[in-house]
């Protein structure tokens, strides 16, 4: 008699936390997502000078996991109120499979981060002959010159013998044109667009991993709540 009241003051615990870390995986679910979208969002016209794509596929990835985490952590409520086996046991293995995407969004994320500066260096270097010939390349590297205010890759020197004169978005706005190395910014664009990506890349994965960490606390709970509830 006494083991079964054990057994129910352990399982009104284990009940509590469960809440508890469904109510952190919901708040992370929408936090994930909100960090998707904004990076998706704010990835701009100059995504085609960074040479992979694994920095958006990471994003996209946190956006589908946000929003199903966010419906799963109610599901892991429901089954903890009502005691339900069966739902509980869905919950976990539906957790457990995105615990492993999350993880994965998250690892993209410092890949990317370890990689990015000779990715961009190699892309960046090779497009600045196809800006004349390509409109895509173009507007890429004017958005990217325009919004981060800097110019050519490391300096304005980059586009000797390519472009003459300098593209006018190496200027700032209102300056007298034609643009030259002279009024152009002096900062290059590889080290503004590294700054920009690593941030966002930082941001992916550390929100991906530590969102899975507390995703699996909430498998923890639930298979011990499964097993104690007869």
């Amino acid at each position: 008699m006494g083991l079964g009241r054990e057994m129910e003051g352990c399982g009104q615990c284990v009940k509590y936390l469960l809440f508890i870390a469904n109510f952190l995986i919901l708040i992370g679910g929408i936090t994930v997502l909100v960090v998707g979208v904004w990076t998706v969002v704010d990835k701009s016209e100059f995504e085609k000078l960074l040479g992979t794509d694994l920095y958006v596929s990471s994003a996209y990835i946190l956006i589908a996991t946000g929003a199903i985490v966010s419906l799963v952590a109610f599901l892991g409520c429901l089954g903890a109120v009502k005691e339900i086996r069966c739902m509980l046991l869905t919950y976990f293995i539906i957790l457990l499979v995105l615990f492993v995407v999350l993880l994965v969004g998250g690892i993209l994320g410092y890949v990317f981060n370890e990689r990015v500066e000779d990715t961009i260096t190699t892309k960046m270097t090779a497009e600045l002959d196809e800006y004349s010939t390509k409109q895509g390349i173009k507007d890429a590297w004017d958005a990217a010159q325009s919004q981060m205010k800097c110019c050519g890759v490391d300096r304005p020197e980059d586009w000797k013998g390519r472009v003459t004169p300098l593209p006018a978005s190496c200027c700032p706005k209102g300056t007298a044109e034609p643009c030259t190395e002279a009024n152009a910014f002096q900062i290059g664009c590889k080290g503004r667009i590294k700054e920009f990506v690593t941030a966002h890349a930082t941001v992916i994965g550390g929100v991906g991993v530590g969102i899975a960490c507390v995703m699996l606390l909430g498998m923890i709970f639930a298979i011990a709540l499964f097993k104690m509830i007869e």
